[in-house]
């Protein structure tokens, strides 16, 4: 029994290692986020047609880009954000939101997928965010420093999109970054 789960774990493993050749095929995907590194609870096969997959796939797209339909395609209709941070609305509209206040701050944000876990209905991702302060966030003028951050968000997916999200930012980072508070 534990050699076969030990098995099974190296084949998620290989799966994982060749995820990005996988999803080259996929043409409406081929743009998404590949994660450097995926445990999937489905066989190696049908990773790139996993719905949850997809979904947090999508999701890390709209926050590469900005793209407002990657997260309307991503997020259920009835999105709750489980971690809501004060004044941001609930819903579609809280990411969106963000997103828009923040590009403003950093127009050429980037968001790579470190990590991705997928089980039941339950989708782990560690993100890093990387872009310049060029422009304003708050009070504070950018001055093309450099922005380097990481996010961990949870998601529960339904019907294929995420319903919930809980998220951690590494906010003292960025916030140290953007010179709102002394390193």
């Amino acid at each position: 029994m534990h050699n076969k789960k030990w098995q099974s774990t190296l084949m998620l493993a290989l799966a994982a290692a060749g995820f990005s050749s996988i999803c080259a095929g996929a043409s409406a995907e081929a743009s998404l986020p590949a994660p450097r590194h995926i445990a999937i609870d489905t066989a190696p096969a049908k990773i790139d047609a996993d719905p949850r997959v997809l979904a947090a796939r999508r999701y890390a797209a709209f926050w590469n880009t900005g793209d407002v339909q990657l997260a309307r395609q991503a997020l259920s209709p009835a999105f709750a954000d489980r971690t809501l941070p004060a004044g941001r609305p609930q819903g579609v509209d809280g990411p969106l939101q963000a997103s828009e206040g923040f590009r403003k701050a950093v127009p050429d944000l980037s968001a790579e997928v470190q990590d991705m876990t997928v089980a039941g209905d339950r989708v782990a991702v560690h993100l890093r965010f990387r872009g310049h302060f060029t422009g304003v966030f708050g009070r504070l003028q950018g001055k093309g420093q450099a922005i380097d951050f990481q996010a961990h968000d949870l998601y529960r997916i339904q019907d294929g999109r995420i319903a919930e999200n809980w998220h951690l930012e590494d906010n003292l980072t960025l916030m140290q970054q953007l010179g709102a508070i002394p390193q």
